[in-house]
């Protein structure tokens, strides 16, 4: 079994009046475990991160713990200064979790030798495994395939969050079997499965999470037809919550299912009424996944 693999939900963060809203924060996170999903990922981009302060951040991570097991909880951990980067680092590691999920430094837009030193330096203080996020529509730089195999040479460095646009470096890491590959791009679950990937990183999997599990069952057992249908069900829901800055639609379809309020931190904004009004349509035309989640 990999390391990470299946559906791990790229969590929200819930708000109320501003505020984040701690019980909302346990029942969500309770809730898509008990679905079956195999883990959660705090503060993220999807979890509005870069809108919390340390401390909040911190109050999120602790508050999904309280109700999740450690194994099943990645926390995210961005910047672009290296010594307040390692500050954080450390704070997050005097809980116990599965791992961290590790950016390229935004804004600053390093060199190649500058992201080998960023990732080398953060896992070398790592006492978690490290996940790879390569995101360069987030930070304004691509991490290269030579990089990312250098990278993950590093023994702590043990998965990547694939958001990174090169179908021919995504096959390559897979077929390299040295870290697992998690998309972050949910309409190419699917065919990141099909190629021997390990599994998502999803904002999507929020709604309906037990038909993400279930494609991911599928394609373990070959079951192609089923897992084409699948996905091809779940594909109109996955582009309208992506029609949108993410995660306002994922927010506006769990506030209709009344799991959190619809809001998010300025600067920014919440659904247009028309897609808000799109994806309950959508929503209503779903059924949940035919087999139980055990």
């Amino acid at each position: 079994m990999a390391a990470f693999s299946g559906i791990w939900v790229a969590l929200v963060t819930p708000f109320k009046h501003d505020d984040v809203d701690f019980p909302a924060v346990r029942h969500l996170a309770r809730h898509l475990i008990a679905c079956g999903v195999d883990g959660l990922v705090v503060c993220g981009s999807t979890g509005e991160a870069a809108a919390l302060s340390k401390d909040e951040q911190l109050a999120v991570l602790d508050a999904v713990l309280e109700v999740v097991p450690a194994h099943q909880v990645v926390m995210g951990l961005s910047g672009n200064n290296m010594a307040a980067t390692l500050q954080m680092q450390q704070a997050i590691q005097q809980r116990d979790i599965a791992g961290v999920l590790v950016p390229a430094p935004y804004y600053i837009r390093p060199s190649q030798s500058g992201l080998l030193e960023y990732f080398t330096t953060l896992a070398d203080a790592s006492r978690v495994p490290v996940i790879i996020y390569n995101v360069p529509y987030r930070t304004g730089i691509a991490i290269e395939l030579d990089t990312l195999r250098q990278i993950a040479c590093h023994p702590q460095v043990k998965a990547i969050k694939d958001c990174g646009g090169n179908l021919d470096a995504t096959m390559a890491l897979i077929n390299d079997g040295v870290i697992d590959v998690l998309t972050g791009e949910d309409n190419l679950i699917l065919s990141t499965l099909c190629l021997g990937g390990s599994g998502a990183i999803s904002a999507s999997a929020h709604l309906y999470p037990q038909r993400f599990v279930q494609l991911v069952r599928q394609v373990a057992a070959g079951d192609l037809p089923a897992a084409r249908a699948n996905f091809y069900t779940l594909l109109p829901l996955i582009q309208q919550l992506f029609s949108f800055p993410n995660p306002a639609p994922v927010k506006a379809a769990l506030a209709y299912e009344g799991h959190i309020d619809n809001a998010l931190r300025s600067p920014m904004q919440t659904a247009p009424l028309a897609l808000q009004q799109q994806i309950v349509a959508t929503l209503a035309q779903l059924q949940p996944a035919a087999e139980p989640v055990s």
